[in-house]
């Protein structure tokens, strides 16, 4: 069930309580467990923290730590799964879900005591009526039961068949709701998206709390930037988000003036104009022109002729290649300080509109400067940075100290390994692009990363291969000449285990779609069931699944096929 106050049926009852606190494998999440554990410490609350990466490692997290635990707190994760369900908890314990997930199951919506969702159910979520959905057929029976044993007066005959009749009725009206239901849950499941950012959620019970701060405030801000950089909300959204958090902003930053405690902390956050450019004050120019989405599209930076325009916009900007090929902050200070405007002049020029807009930005002391992006960024290369030899719970612990402003050098590493990722994603994109390895199945495009490729590795990890789905559908749309193009989704695969021979699958959906809802989740199920296919759906996200190498050819066969009625 939802819950109505977040304050008194969510803290106040786990205050003073060992929690468990299971989080995703999600920046968003992470910025909403970094909130959490600030409000659990300053009550000095015991909690077990467990990274969780799919439905598997949840299950096994609770098994493991479950003992003497009454409350558990899921982030990002258990929203979509009959929870009950699936972990087969004792009936005093009590799961509180915080997900962005959706949509929601129906079970954990109707549960009455175990299951209690923070947050309120969005308008678009269409959540069906309980009696829609949801029967109790044992009423039935005992009419049956009861209708039996009346009317001793009527005769046996009569009696038979107006029973028959009865029980034809009982048939044919559950029939009917059965198939209603059917219809039912089919439109409430058919589409996969995000809510709204939990990190968000979890500040505003921290304002509530009259505990809020720069810092918690700025740790929301980088959950929303990441569902952003990656897609999964529509740009109403963040708008309406960004202008919400602007507001606290302004509220935090006044309240502490009027205390004077601003210099005391020596935190400034702002929001501002800014350049919608990935890392730009931590890289060169050039190629942060070239690893941004919205550059790299606009001036087709994968052909020839997309370099000669890059070199043509710098050229008319009055930016020496000399100075844009060196690090922003060692270019000469009069061109630091233009940068901005130059850009800006030129941008609907080169068509590049989406590349001028405004973030936030956190300033602490002198040498720690970064917008949302930046750390966003980081975070995604940290978390995604698993190898045989780190395990990717060590990489989730880099990614929450990333969001401390006394571990500089995490943050710095971060973004070095964010520079090789985009750098990846760039080269990666660029070569499917040039040998046409952007393939139309009909109803939907897909690309096949190819085993024994290199950097094969990254694109084993959901976020990055999301990344590049992206970017290689706006490019593909951008120099197409179907007038259809835009409406057509993509899938992107790459090798997940070649030891295994398995690989992962992500759906994305198409670029004509305000919201960015994705029916893959629906359809790779159905396209399994159809040509006897296992698939390890081991992620919270449906749209992001794991198959045998072998299988996938018979498997896109099938998607088209069911994607094509």
């Amino acid at each position: 069930m939802f819950l109505r106050d977040i304050v008194t049926e969510f803290y106040t009852e786990i205050l003073g309580k060992r929690c468990l606190l299971l989080v995703n494998f999600d920046i968003d999440a992470i910025c909403a467990c970094k909130i959490l554990q600030v409000l659990l410490k300053s009550d000095n609350m015991v909690y077990t923290l467990v990274p969780v990466h799919g439905i598997q490692d949840l299950v096994q997290a609770y098994e493991e730590n479950c003992e003497e635990v009454k409350y558990v707190i899921l982030v990002n994760c258990g929203g979509t799964l009959d929870i009950v369900e699936l972990l087969q908890p004792k009936d005093e314990v009590i799961f509180f879900i915080l997900d962005s997930h959706r949509p929601y199951d129906l079970c954990n919506i109707f549960s009455e005591t175990q299951v209690r969702i923070l947050g309120k159910p969005d308008e678009d979520d269409n959540i069906p009526d309980y009696s829609d959905v949801f029967r109790d057929d044992s009423s039935d029976d005992e009419d049956v039961d009861n209708d039996g044993s009346s009317d001793e007066g009527e005769s046996r005959q009569s009696k038979r068949r107006r029973l028959n009749e009865e029980d034809i009725n009982r048939r044919r009206t559950k029939r009917l709701w059965e198939e209603k239901r059917t219809q039912i849950m089919f439109n409430y499941t058919q589409y996969s998206y995000y809510g709204r950012s939990s990190a968000v959620v979890i500040f505003e019970l921290a304002w509530k709390l009259s505990r809020d701060n720069l810092e918690l405030v700025w740790w929301s801000i980088v959950g929303a930037t990441e569902q952003a950089i990656l897609g999964k909300v529509e740009s109403r959204v963040t708008v309406l988000e960004t202008g919400n958090l602007q507001s606290h902003v302004s509220r935090i930053t006044h309240r502490a003036a009027e205390a004077d405690k601003q210099t005391a902390t020596g935190i400034k956050l702002t929001y501002d104009r800014d350049l919608q450019l990935a890392l730009y004050r931590h890289w060169t120019v050039e190629a942060s022109l070239r690893h941004s989405m919205a550059t790299a599209v606009s001036l087709r930076l994968w052909s020839l002729r997309g370099e000669n325009r890059l070199r043509e916009f710098l050229a008319e900007m009055g930016l020496p290649l000399a100075q844009s090929r060196q690090r922003f902050l060692s270019m000469d200070l009069n061109l630091r300080q233009e940068f901005q405007q130059m850009v800006e002049k030129l941008a609907t020029k080169y068509k590049m509109d989406s590349v001028v807009g405004a973030s936030f930005t956190l300033q602490y002391g002198y040498r720690f400067k970064y917008c949302a992006s930046d750390i966003a960024y980081a975070m995604l290369a940290l978390l995604e940075s698993s190898t045989k030899d780190r395990l990717p719970q060590h990489c989730f612990l880099d990614a929450l100290d990333c969001l401390s402003r006394m571990k500089k050098d995490v943050v710095d590493r971060g973004i070095e390994k964010a520079k090789l990722m985009l750098t990846n994603i760039y080269k990666t994109a660029q070569g499917l692009l040039e040998m046409k390895q952007v393939l139309n199945a009909g109803p939907f495009l897909y690309i096949v990363i190819p085993e024994g490729s290199l950097d094969t590795r990254i694109f084993s990890h959901e976020h990055a291969l999301i990344m590049l789905a992206q970017f290689t559908l706006k490019a593909y749309v951008e120099a197409s000449r179907y007038r259809n193009a835009t409406k057509w989704p993509m899938v992107a695969t790459a090798p997940f285990n070649e030891e295994d021979g398995t690989c992962v699958l992500v759906g994305i959906p198409p670029l004509c779609e305000d919201q960015p809802r994705s029916l893959f989740g629906r359809a790779f199920e159905q396209a399994a069931k159809n040509t006897n296919t296992y698939i390890e759906a081991d992620y919270f996200d449906t749209t992001i699944i794991r198959l045998k190498i072998q299988e996938r050819p018979k498997f896109f066969d099938a998607l088209a096929a069911l994607l094509m009625v």
